[in-house]
């Protein structure tokens, strides 16, 4: 007995070491990749029954709560709410109980090159608390509430009915050039005149909003908060403000609004990451009309999926259609909305884990990034099909990806990379260029990974980059530019945050380069923790110069930012 036990022991030593190695391995996952898919999860907060499994080791009540709090905060973004499976391993009991407690240990603590971090290894967890997630992954994993019809229509709320809105705007604001700017940590977004750089208004919404989007009029922004929640906001009002509001799900990221001739400003769509739905509403009222599940088989392995989670939403320009892309399946799913009682929708595969995407300059095809599968999707939205899956760098996170005019490839769309350095340029015009359509033309090197967003404008010669995540404060404080007619000279570095003139020790993060309606100005977030102060910077686009920094106490942790023209009409 004694020599089976030393045995053992000295195996779990072999692998300590070998885990910890490949987790210092610079070719593994790297520092962006975590910070990015570490995420905390709403779900956190959300009560949930405590299921045993009489062969895992046990655990108190007590325990269980503290853990289920950590694995929503720190693992739920890769390996799921229920454990299945998402861009990480399972963690199911059938998987878990025979590795053991020992090895799980290590495994937590020190990392994988595949993506797992080295919790203990990085000061992030302590022994005690990987001992306990240890064991708490091979118990049965709790299931979080469904959210169906009857819990959204006791979320939503009419705060001004359609028939009592104003009939014309009532301000003299430019409202083309507003920006609608997250303030992600207070659950708000600030409403800043483009023109004059002041606030209009800060607006309670969900926690952590996502994204922003326009009707297709221009008068409602709708904001959608990782807790689901969707605000609606009339931008017609004196002051604009909420005019309505419901909660579609637990956690969510998309939102957008039905763009076809006829259709304009008639319908809403969101999606969720749970439970794994998309929402159909009211475009004046939010009123949910329609849930349909995306619970099903991946693309892939043709392997059911019990949490495939709603990543972007678009809406086609070409047919009364939204274009819902599912992550955990690879599914790009054409929703047909003309008749919502007797739903189509064409279900075209693409590849596992779809994220962000955005239109080419044309709006014809979508370009959508599968993060984990290092691929873009490219779907012709006239015709209703794949159009090509276009290998790329490592882990591409485009946000809406940057459309302009290569002197060479002509009308290319670019994305940047959580996982590497480059930037990938991808043909997109099958006419004049048919030898670069849909195929990666060009690898452009920038700073380094950790890049989120990536932005040009018709009117700009320059091509803009962030990296947020990288863990050099030096790259993520600033921002790289490049003349698009030059690319090969490499880039700019501008010091966005020293520009700021903060005066405290915060992070500093610059983030989200957004145009003006001009095209003649790109604002920038310098992100801090809730704690210290944040700011935007406007920069010049033609001289790269300072232009203006917005500071004021209720600009508390900026994040993305959206201009009304731009994202109205889908301009990157």
């Amino acid at each position: 007995m004694k020599i089976k036990k030393y045995t053992q022991v000295a195996a779990l030593a072999l692998a300590a070491l070998a885990v910890s190695a490949f987790a210092q391995d610079k070719k593994g996952v790297t520092t962006p990749e975590m910070n990015y898919q570490a995420g905390t999860s709403p779900l956190v907060n959300e009560p949930m029954v405590q299921s045993t499994n009489p062969k895992a080791p046990p655990m108190t009540q007590a325990e269980f709560d503290v853990a289920r709090k950590v694995y929503f905060e720190r693992c739920a973004g890769c390996h799921g709410v229920l454990r299945k499976g998402a861009t990480g391993k399972p963690l199911t009991p059938d998987v878990t109980v025979s590795k053991g407690t020992d090895y799980l240990k290590i495994f937590i603590a020190y990392g994988s090159p595949a993506g797992m971090p080295n919790w203990q290894t990085s000061g992030e967890m302590t022994e005690k608390e990987v001992d306990m997630m240890a064991r708490y992954i091979q118990h049965e994993p709790p299931q979080p509430p469904e959210w169906g019809m009857e819990q959204m229509k006791q979320s939503w709320k009419v705060i001004i009915p359609p028939a009592q809105r104003p009939t014309k705007k009532m301000n003299k604001y430019n409202i083309d050039n507003i920006f609608s700017t997250t303030l992600r940590d207070t659950g708000e977004v600030a409403l800043i005149d483009g023109d004059t750089k002041q606030i209009i208004n800060v607006i309670k919404t969900g926690y952590a909003v996502h994204i922003s989007r326009l009707s297709a009029s221009g008068r409602y922004l709708f904001v959608i908060g990782r807790d689901a929640k969707i605000n609606m906001i009339d931008l017609w009002m004196e002051k604009p403000d909420n005019v309505a509001e419901i909660r579609v799900g637990l956690e969510a990221r998309s939102v957008d609004t039905s763009k076809y001739k006829g259709y304009e400003d008639k319908l809403a769509i969101a999606g969720s990451y749970w439970p794994p739905q998309f929402t159909i509403m009211k475009g004046d009222t939010l009123e949910p009309l329609k849930i349909v599940s995306t619970r099903g088989m991946t693309v892939d392995k043709q392997e059911y999926h019990p949490e495939p989670r709603v990543a972007a939403i678009v809406a086609s320009h070409f047919k009364p259609e939204f274009v819902v892309n599912v992550k955990e399946t690879g599914k790009i799913l054409l929703v047909d909305y003309r008749n919502i009682e007797a739903l189509k929708i064409t279900e075209i595969g693409a590849a596992r884990f779809l994220h962000d995407g955005g239109f080419d300059a044309s709006k014809r095809y979508f370009m959508v990034a599968a993060n984990q599968s290092n691929k873009i999707a490219a779907v012709d939205m006239k015709e209703g099909k794949l159009q090509a899956l276009i290998d790329v760098g490592k882990i591409p996170h485009p946000g809406r990806g940057a459309n302009f005019v290569h002197p060479k490839f002509g009308p290319v769309w670019a994305t940047g990379h959580l996982g590497d350095e480059t930037i990938s340029l991808i043909g997109t015009d099958p006419v004049k260029h048919k030898q670069y359509a849909f195929k990666e033309v060009a690898k452009v090197a920038g700073p380094g990974g950790g890049a989120l967003f990536i932005k040009s404008h018709p009117k700009s010669k320059n091509l803009w980059s962030d990296a947020p995540l990288n863990p050099d404060p030096k790259i993520s404080q600033s921002i790289v530019v490049y003349d698009i007619n030059n690319l090969d000279k490499g880039y700019k570095v501008l010091p966005i945050a020293e520009w700021a003139d903060l005066k405290d020790d915060g992070a500093k993060r610059v983030v989200q380069p957004e145009y003006n309606k001009a095209g003649d100005e790109v604002w920038f977030a310098v992100w801090s923790a809730k704690n210290k102060q944040s700011a935007l910077v406007v920069v010049d686009d033609k001289t790269l110069k300072l232009k203006a920094v917005i500071k004021d106490p209720r600009l508390i942790t900026p994040t993305g930012h959206f201009n009304v023209f731009n994202t109205q009409h889908d301009i990157y």
